[in-house]
């Protein structure tokens, strides 16, 4: 059975998205949940509006539910008072793709902030960039990718009503469309859309 509380995360999320006026790539999105473990996660993929296929850049979101807070949920719904309030944990891989050629790392370094502290007490903190190169039959062409990580810790207020947890929500897309945005500004020469470069 699915916490009603991930459901409205992730409804949430889509209608923030919605909002932000950001492309969903259907065959993007992805709900799993590991059997052996319990953890439920979402993946689901924006880009800006009227990008073609696949996009120059593109944000892909994942959202964990771990067993340690659906455990934490249940428990304050039946009104016992967890040791730790339930969280969801946060990734946000945003991607420079088709790129002609290598890109500079130092002007897209300038674009992605270290952390985005829009989530409330912790923060969305930079892990790692890569810069990727692909040899194909067509030539090459490279891509960059930086990705994030942080989580929404909840407090009794929130669980009690879920619609408080839109302000951050928003506050995630909101960082996420402007940073898109940034990045597609970049000086960059791209291919023409192909859809092997994904």
């Amino acid at each position: 059975m699915l916490d009603h509380l991930l459901v409205d995360i992730i409804s949430g999320i889509q209608r923030s998205f919605e909002r932000a006026l950001l492309q969903r790539q259907a065959v993007e999105e992805r709900f799993q949940i590991d059997v052996f473990l319990g953890d439920v996660s979402w993946e689901t993929s924006y880009s800006l509006p009227g990008e073609m296929q696949p996009p120059r850049v593109r944000a892909d979101v994942s959202v964990d539910w771990p067993t340690w807070s659906q455990t934490s949920y249940r428990s304050w719904s039946i009104g016992e008072p967890p040791d730790e309030l339930p969280e969801v944990v946060i990734e946000v891989a945003l991607r420079i793709q088709r790129l002609a050629e290598a890109p500079d790392t130092e002007k897209v370094l300038l674009a992605l902030p270290e952390a985005n502290p829009l989530l409330g007490v912790d923060a969305l903190v930079r892990t790692a960039t890569t810069i990727e190169q692909v040899h194909a039959g067509n030539g090459v062409r490279w891509a960059v990718e930086a990705t994030y990580e942080g989580s929404i810790r909840f407090n009794e207020s929130q669980l009690e009503n879920p619609a408080e947890i839109e302000p951050v929500l928003d506050g995630l897309t909101r960082w996420i469309s402007s940073t898109l945005v940034a990045l597609a500004d970049l000086p960059f020469a791209f291919l023409p859309p192909d859809r092997d470069d994904d």
